[in-house]
């Protein structure tokens, strides 16, 4: 259920649905001015676009790299561009709640979805996958000529973060087989139907997914990788800048954190030469995790409520955490067991398949709704 740490591994595509009446067309990203109808850059790409993903601002383009970071906004008109610079991510173009294209690492360019209807149309980016080792940047939409790109979308009041590894990822996912390629993993991966998202929408929060595969709290996939572990790199933006932590604009104040992180601390055995027994495997575990929850309570206040997932091999050594978290007195910290009855694994390398991530969602949705969030 775990994965190696291959950055380059972990991207993922599936099928694009159709709009009616759209075609698509990618140009070279130096559109003339004529043909972008009312570009966003006077005020800044996030000026006129919706994300709740962590992102750095940079003006006229904004950098990131976490997997399932979307981009919403509005546009008037028969058209719309997409300006991107990514050459490792895949994306999914969604007009008016339709995906009308799939961009398979679309690189420096303007994608332009044509032939809408002239009219207000809402558009949503969203990256597809985790690329940890490369920084994605995208540049905002665009309006066809005589069209316009309006105010953006207005946030949702709940706000949900999901930290977690690969199965957070929705590590391929929409994969027809168990058995994958490097390639494969890349094209079948989509974070867009993880479990988290899926659980955000249905709630209607807006989300991060914080997820990074082959990682774990204190040990990685098969003793991989053992100098850093996910906890090295959860305050970053961009994922392959040593030492970069993300800016909060001070709109992310999620009410609600999920934290599933224990797989790949636990689901291969200690090889020879690595620093662990069983025993204090599991006492650095439970030591880590709490001081990952205090600090979660610190960033985010006294209100926010902490959901800690247990499954398998791991489930007891959190429970013992969320125990210890609430004999000194943090009552908004809890423990849901994800029940695996019922879910087939039939994603590459026996992860989640996008079945699972429904059936896992379903079941969170309830949990959470039957929590008093206030929201």
């Amino acid at each position: 259920m775990a994965t190696a740490l291959m950055a380059g591994l972990l991207t993922g595509l599936g099928a694009a649905g159709t709009a009616q009446a759209a075609t698509v067309e990618t140009t070279a990203r130096d559109v003339p001015a004529d043909q972008q109808g009312q570009p966003v850059r006077a005020t800044g790409v996030l000026g006129r676009v919706h994300t709740a993903g962590r992102v750095k601002d940079a003006g006229n383009t904004v950098q990131y790299s976490w997997p399932g970071v979307y981009f919403e906004g509005r546009v008037r008109g028969t058209g719309v561009g997409i300006v991107l610079n990514d050459s490792a991510a895949d994306y999914d173009v969604q007009v008016d709640g339709t995906t009308v294209a799939t961009l398979v690492t679309p690189g420096d360019t303007t994608h332009w979805i044509n032939g809408l209807q002239n009219r207000v149309h809402t558009v949503r980016l969203v990256k597809r996958n985790d690329t940890p080792g490369d920084t994605s940047t995208f540049g905002g939409f665009r309006a066809a000529p005589g069209g316009a790109v309006l105010s953006k979308p207005a946030a949702r009041n709940r706000q949900i973060e999901f930290i977690g590894d690969s199965l957070t990822v929705g590590y391929g996912n929409l994969s027809a087989s168990r058995d994958c390629t490097s390639d494969q993993v890349k094209r079948t991966t989509n974070t867009d139907v993880s479990y988290g998202a899926l659980t955000a929408r249905r709630l209607n929060a807006d989300y991060q997914i914080n997820g990074y595969s082959g990682l774990g709290m204190v040990r990685n996939y098969n003793g991989g990788s053992p100098d850093v572990t996910y906890r090295t790199f959860y305050d970053r933006a961009l994922l392959n800048v040593s030492g970069d932590v993300w800016q909060n604009p001070g709109t992310w104040r999620p009410q609600l954190v999920v934290v599933n992180l224990g797989t790949n601390d636990f689901s291969t055995a200690v090889n020879p030469g690595e620093p662990w027994t069983p025993g204090s495997l599991t006492a650095a575990y439970r030591s880590a995790y709490g001081d990952f929850l205090q600090k979660l309570r610190t960033r985010y206040g006294a209100g926010t409520t902490i959901v800690a997932v247990g499954a398998g091999q791991f489930a007891d050594q959190v429970q013992q955490v969320v125990k210890a978290r609430e004999d000194a007195g943090d009552s908004r910290v809890r423990y849901w067991g994800l029940d695996s009855a019922g879910l087939d694994f039939l994603g590459c390398h026996w992860h989640y398949s996008a079945h699972d991530d429904r059936v896992i969602s379903d079941r969170l949705t309830s949990f959470i709704s039957g929590l008093p969030m206030g929201w």
